[in-house]
């Protein structure tokens, strides 16, 4: 019995060492073993959503975005230098095409009348165009006359009028002496000549023998025509070049243009008739010679908005001072200046205001441009191209409404 019992001991003995071995073999285990963990992600990138590494995002945003501007204009400055001097180029063919494009723009309510009366297209355009051209022969021929006849009087007057301003200068209150006097008319000359030769160098360079100028009349006769019979048909083959998705936006953005040009043109054309005829009255009731040919100068002076009417006008100042003396020239000073008032502050807001909105220094600046590139004619065309420009790319860059149903018939029929 005493034996049962010591080996039961023993068991429970040598079991809780077992345990006890155990606990001691779990708790080195633990120690020894190094405890894993993940490793903590790395940060991102500060980069911008418009920069494409790292680099880049550490230049300035501003920089970037001056950058950005910089080399489009860069871009776009080239594309447009490489326009001016193709322009240049076949200037022969772009003038009269230019000038075909502001007659069809005057001359097209016309024939538009004649064709909703019944006229045959090419019937209607050829009766307009030739009362157009009738007009034109019999002003000009007006003008030519009243000026060989009193070029000789004129001539004398101006002769006079000049020595009497010679000796104004020398016995007035400047007390110049002849060689000073002499030296300020050679420089005045040369001034005149040089300025001159700049201001026409394009039409001349373009047109400098009789038959480059009598190509450019028959150009413009031919062009005009076909713009006035088939310029709707013209407008949609063009418009059939583009994508499809952009035809609709295109077409409309033209037909707005165009609509443009004709209002500025018809605007243009009865603002330079009220600033002619003012100036004309005046000129007969003083008694001025070559009232008709200064009035009709006013008048095609006027097609340069702001500035055209004054120099025309001033032309009518000298004439004026040359016949007439001080006192009437500055009469007529005073009624050129009243007519400009006249058409500043109404004439301008109430009908150019209307068909054309341009600010007056966009057409000043648009002006100067066009006398720099293209003389006369860059100054002529420089407005109306301002103003076309103005309206199609304020249609272009507005929401696109849904397209028609007739969209489509429109764009791509023949």
């Amino acid at each position: 019995m005493q034996r049962v019992r010591d080996n039961v001991r023993k068991a429970y003995d040598s079991g809780r060492e077992s345990v006890r071995q155990a606990r001691a073999r779990d708790n080195a285990t633990e120690q020894d073993v190094e405890v894993e963990f993940t490793p903590p992600e790395p940060e991102p990138e500060d980069v911008h959503s418009s920069t494409n590494s790292r680099d880049d995002a550490e230049v300035p945003h501003s920089l970037r975005i001056a950058a950005a501007w910089g080399w489009r204009l860069i871009v776009v400055g080239l594309v447009g230098w490489a326009l001016l001097r193709f322009i240049g180029v076949i200037s022969v063919v772009v003038i009269p095409l230019s000038v075909s494009l502001l007659l069809s723009a005057l001359l097209s309510p016309a024939v538009s009348w004649l064709r909703r009366v019944g006229v045959p297209a090419s019937l209607a355009t050829f009766l307009v165009l030739i009362c157009g051209l009738a007009a034109v022969a019999g002003t000009l021929t007006l003008v030519i006359n009243q000026f060989v006849n009193g070029l000789p009087e004129l001539t004398k007057n101006a002769s006079e009028g000049v020595r009497q301003i010679q000796e104004w200068l020398k016995t007035g209150p400047l007390h110049l002496s002849d060689d000073q006097v002499n030296r300020a008319i050679d420089n005045a000359q040369t001034w005149i000549n040089a300025h001159t030769a700049q201001l026409t160098s394009t039409g001349i360079s373009t047109a400098a023998t009789v038959f480059e100028v009598l190509t450019g009349m028959l150009l413009v006769l031919f062009s005009t025509f076909f713009f006035l019979r088939d310029g709707r048909k013209i407008w949609r083959f063009v418009v059939r070049l583009f994508p499809v998705n952009a035809r609709w936006s295109l077409a409309d953005a033209g037909d707005a243009s165009w609509a443009t040009l004709g209002s500025y043109v018809r605007a243009t054309v009865l603002v330079a008739f009220i600033d002619a005829l003012g100036i004309g009255i005046a000129l007969v009731i003083l008694d001025i010679p070559f009232p008709f040919p200064l009035a009709a100068l006013v008048f095609l002076g006027a097609f340069i908005p702001i500035v055209g009417a004054s120099v025309s006008g001033a032309v009518a100042v000298l004439v004026a001072l040359v016949d007439q003396g001080w006192v009437v020239a500055l009469i007529v000073l005073g009624a050129v200046i009243l007519v400009q008032q006249v058409e500043g502050h109404l004439l301008q807001p109430l009908i150019m205001g209307r068909a054309v909105a341009i600010h007056p220094l966009a057409v000043i600046i648009g002006i100067a441009s066009g006398v720099v590139l293209a003389g006369i004619i860059g100054a002529l065309i420089a407005v109306p191209l301002i103003a076309v420009l103005n309206t199609g790319i304020r249609r272009l860059s507005r929401r696109r409404p849904e397209v028609p149903p007739d969209a489509v018939v429109v764009t791509a029929s023949s």
